[in-house]
């Protein structure tokens, strides 16, 4: 399948886990691809590579300027770049907080603002926001990082609102823990790290992590042209973990 022939796709994080994965399969599928992030040590595919930091507005300005510029327009932005935080409420200083929110919430903004002249010029624009499915479902330990999901879901959809009439669609995917290098360093990190995956993959009713492959497929889907008349939905990638309860 060759549907995204001829258009020009950014990917944000897109070195490792979920965001290499997309950026492969659109690629595969036939987009030119920009990858944006601070590190490419693991990048292994044949993309474009622009040093960005989500969290500066001049480097997301800068990193959008030099894609546009290098291919002559932007067509789809995968808003993919998160980093995560662990502890409850009280377990995180405040600049913590503004850390992971500027880079999970406002790095979407800073990107979408550079990226619109271009995307309202695409007869084929579409926004994909990695959320995750703690978004919708509490879990211990993940205070910052949830509040900071179901900011991105919020935004998203009011995202979706704003540009529909535009010819921009917006669409967001909510993934549940999946086999990730943030994850792998997170169980390193754990007292027995065999129990915490068990933990991790027993939580999710289908016994297993998402791959990244997995969500790269929903989020090719919902930033593909055959899916025009979709925009404004949370796609679940989560292992039945939001919708499904086995006892």
């Amino acid at each position: 399948m060759k549907d995204f022939d001829g258009l020009v796709a950014v990917v944000t994080g897109g070195a490792s886990g979920i965001g290499a994965a997309t950026a492969a399969q659109l690629r595969d599928r036939g987009a030119k691809v920009a990858v944006l992030d601070s590190s490419y040590a693991v990048l292994d595919i044949a993309a474009m590579e622009v040093p960005c930091d989500v969290a500066d507005t001049e480097s997301a300005r800068t990193a959008i300027g030099t894609v546009a510029n290098a291919c002559g327009s932007i067509d789809i932005v995968i808003n993919n770049a998160g980093i995560g935080a662990s502890g409850d409420v009280s377990a995180n200083a405040d600049e913590e907080w503004h850390r992971v929110l500027s880079v999970n919430v406002i790095g979407i903004a800073r990107i979408t603002r550079a990226a619109l002249p271009f995307l309202l010029q695409s007869s084929h624009a579409a926004i994909v926001n990695t959320c995750s499915v703690l978004a919708n479902v509490g879990v211990p330990q993940r205070a910052l990082y949830s509040a900071s999901k179901g900011a991105v879901q919020s935004l998203t959809l009011a995202m979706a609102a704003d540009f529909v009439r535009q010819g921009i669609r917006v669409n967001g995917v909510t993934p549940g823990t999946a086999d990730t290098p943030w994850v792998r360093r997170l169980l390193d990190q754990a007292p027995d790290a065999q129990a915490a995956a068990a933990a991790l993959r027993a939580r999710q009713p289908m016994g297993r992590l998402v791959t990244p492959e997995e969500v790269a497929f929903a989020i090719a889907y919902l930033a593909s042209p055959l899916s025009g008349s979709t925009t404004g939905t949370m796609l679940a990638v989560d292992g039945g973990m939001d919708g499904v309860r086995l006892a």
